[in-house]
């Protein structure tokens, strides 16, 4: 069997090497990245290759150039942040968790609802909210910000004899969440499936979380389900894939 043998430009080999080990941790925030003679000489390369290498990285807000100093890592390592709607429901009187675990984490964090609909559903989220093949449900499409950096795209889907006439089909931000909704209306969150992948973004993904390049997103397809094991809601979660990673905690029962 013949070799796999990376055929990327070796510019584009020296970011995805140097990407690792800042996601890594291994060269933390504010390292001094090596001369570019040193970087030349480890990948057997010119002075043009690893200035091509170093802007990708820059461009990805992973690397900064100080004047008259040299090329650092950025000042803030890359954040494992728990996805919005895995969250538990917000206690009473509460903002929304993706709010509160910005500021526990002395972050701003705030999200913009960008559209509320009732659409077509698409198929895969039809199959698991056992919706009939053209049915309907009702959309929620929101972007969660940090600091006002984009840093997570979701596109919620409820049944529409659910949804239809309560706050879930309203524009309006929902008070506490969707969780603390569902559960004022007799639909607790008992159980959820979630499947993680990673893909090339979207056009409409690549605009709104500002995807440098050619940098992959991290999605999450997410079932929640209630009483009766009911499908209650379908979420699409998007993370761009160079400044976050996904943390979860799960207890042992």
């Amino acid at each position: 069997m013949a070799k796999h043998e990376d055929k990327r430009p070796v510019a584009e080999r020296i970011a995805a090497n140097i990407r690792y080990l800042i996601m890594s941790g291994e060269w933390e925030p504010g390292k001094k990245l090596p001369t570019t003679s040193e970087l030349m000489e480890e990948h057997d390369t010119s002075n043009v290759t690893v200035q091509r290498a170093l802007t990708i990285l820059k461009n990805e807000k992973l690397l900064e150039g100080r004047s008259g100093k040299g090329v650092y890592v950025r000042d803030r390592a890359p954040q494992t942040i728990t996805p919005a709607a895995y969250m538990a429901p917000s206690e009473d009187g509460q903002p929304y968790r993706w709010v509160t675990e910005a500021n526990r984490r002395n972050q701003r964090g705030s999200n913009k609802i960008l559209q509320v609909a009732e659409i077509r559903t698409p198929k895969r989220v039809a199959k698991a909210l056992g919706i009939e093949e053209g049915g309907t449900a009702v959309l929620r499409v929101r972007l969660g910000l940090l600091d006002d950096e984009p840093a997570e795209l979701t596109y919620s889907y409820y049944p529409a004899d659910l949804a239809l006439g309560t706050r879930l089909a309203d524009r309006r931000k929902i008070p506490g969440g969707s969780p603390t909704l569902l559960a004022s209306m007799g639909y607790p969150t008992r159980g959820q499936i979630e499947e993680v992948a990673a893909r090339v973004a979207t056009t409409e993904e690549y605009e709104l979380l500002e995807i440098p390049g050619d940098v992959p997103v991290i999605e999450v397809f997410r079932i929640v389900y209630s009483d009766d094991e009911r499908p209650i809601e379908v979420t699409v979660m998007v993370k761009p894939g160079h400044l976050y990673k996904m943390g979860y905690h799960l207890p042992v029962s």
